[in-house]
């Protein structure tokens, strides 16, 4: 009994440190780099370097519209850099937004290598710069997209914005691997949480909720249990027909209308 006792423990112990060097791999997929600027597409931004609480050097860009009318921090989700979501960003500029967005630790030109722990550092680092420059009667919204969910939700607890907006994230890491059986049992000896929900437990300012009705990546369901645990002012925005990376640009009016009316309300 005690030697089967034994070989229970050291297979648990085996499980735990294989999980641990698997994780990082299974939940981010960064790239290196920079591909594309805003530079390229006419427009004025300032590339910055931003060092965390942990002395780690993250890059981010300002992109600077004329006379914005709003201050939007933006947290990608889990893959690529910042060239891949340049697309998000012309389009915010577009519309009049000041936009800062960091590339995560391992992402981009940024230093170190990605974990939960890590990226939370990242967040609160871009929640100081945001509030260090930003201009009096002019909102600020932390936005939040898939794996930046949590990531934003953590910012906002460092320093709190006049708004959310959450899109197509969840509630916590959990609720995802439910819906993926074979990673299931390995979650028990994971360590990450990404606990979207809890970490804004308490905040009060108004949140919207966007998700697409064909996500095939967080499922629709997860998007409304993440909206059914928040205590603030809250909306939430189905887009009709639309998988986890259906909308970018301006041309998806069912995306970007709702949440420019929710933004310009402010």
């Amino acid at each position: 009994m005690v030697r089967l006792v034994v070989i229970a423990i050291v297979i648990l112990l085996v499980l735990k440190l294989v999980v641990s060097r698997l994780e990082p791999a299974m939940v981010f997929f960064p790239t290196r780099g920079e591909d594309e600027t805003p530079e390229r597409l006419g427009i004025r931004y300032q590339p910055l370097k931003l060092r965390t609480s942990d002395g780690v050097q993250i890059a981010a860009w300002q992109l600077e519209p004329e006379d914005p009318k709003a201050d939007v921090v933006y947290f990608h989700g889990n893959g690529g850099n910042l060239s891949l979501w340049l697309p998000v960003f012309a389009t915010l500029h577009g519309f009049g937004y000041r936009v800062l967005a960091i590339d995560y630790r391992g992402y981009g030109l940024s230093e170190g290598s990605p974990s939960e722990r890590g990226l939370t550092f990242d967040a609160e680092a871009a929640a100081r710069q945001a509030s260090a420059s930003r201009v009096a009667n002019r909102p600020v919204i932390y936005w939040g997209r898939s794996l930046g969910g949590p990531v934003a939700a953590a910012a906002a607890r460092a320093v709190a914005p006049d708004a959310l907006v959450l899109e197509n994230t969840f509630p916590d890491k959990a609720s995802v691997v439910r819906t993926m059986p074979l990673l299931l049992l390995l979650n028990v000896f994971a360590s990450y949480r990404f606990d979207t929900g809890g970490l804004l437990r308490g905040f009060t300012k108004p949140v919207l909720v966007v998700h697409g009705d064909s996500d095939t990546i967080i499922p629709y369901a997860l998007g409304q249990r993440l909206f059914e645990r928040l205590d603030a002012p809250k909306r939430f925005v189905t887009v009709r027909g639309a998988d986890h990376n259906d909308f970018f640009d301006a041309r998806h009016e069912a995306y970007w209308t709702p949440i420019r009316a929710f933004i310009d309300a402010l």
